[in-house]
């Protein structure tokens, strides 16, 4: 059993500024050059959390609700929400902020999950998540969920098998 870690102990907080070669035709950033950031922002806190080299397995819905310009800073911030036996989930939000101008904004939120690997890339056991805060407390207890809807929409669960789903949709 390996010792439980906290989310803190998993905190990455990653800036980059948007520039010529990141942008789109329109002078913002190129959700392609985003997504690779929120990758490598995420990555590096599931790396800290298992001490291991990690794998994408998987990201949810990721919007894209405010353009990001030519010029503005981006900042990421993830930190693991649960670990389950080899995977872990990563809460990532992203903000773009205008220094000029002094305007920061929330652009993006997503969840990423990684699978902790040994050398030869087999899943390898990662340490639990105690959660602090109330916050962590509800990121943790909803990740069953989240990871039971991945499993389903994967193909890789029975929807009957789905418990912590099926309770959301009760009727007493």
């Amino acid at each position: 059993m390996l010792k439980p870690k906290k989310p803190h102990q998993s905190e990455v907080t990653m800036t980059e500024m948007v520039l010529p070669n990141d942008t789109n035709t329109l002078n913002n950033l190129m959700g392609g050059r985003l997504l690779h950031w929120m990758d490598i922002c995420a990555a590096i806190s599931a790396q800290k959390h298992s001490n291991r080299i990690v794998v994408t397995a998987s990201v949810d819905n990721v919007s894209f609700t405010e353009p990001i310009r030519l010029g503005n800073i981006v900042t990421m911030h993830a930190k693991v929400t649960r670990a389950f036996n080899s995977s872990m989930e990563v809460f990532l939000e992203v903000w773009a902020e205008d220094i000029p101008a002094g305007q920061r904004v929330s652009t993006n939120r997503a969840f990423y999950t990684f699978v902790a690997v040994d050398q030869n890339g087999r899943p390898i056991e990662v340490p639990p998540l105690e959660p602090e805060t109330p916050e962590e407390n509800e990121l943790y207890l909803s990740a069953l969920r989240r990871r039971q809807l991945r499993l389903v929409l994967a193909g890789r669960l029975n929807a009957a098998e789905a418990t912590e789903l099926k309770a959301l949709f009760k009727v007493e």
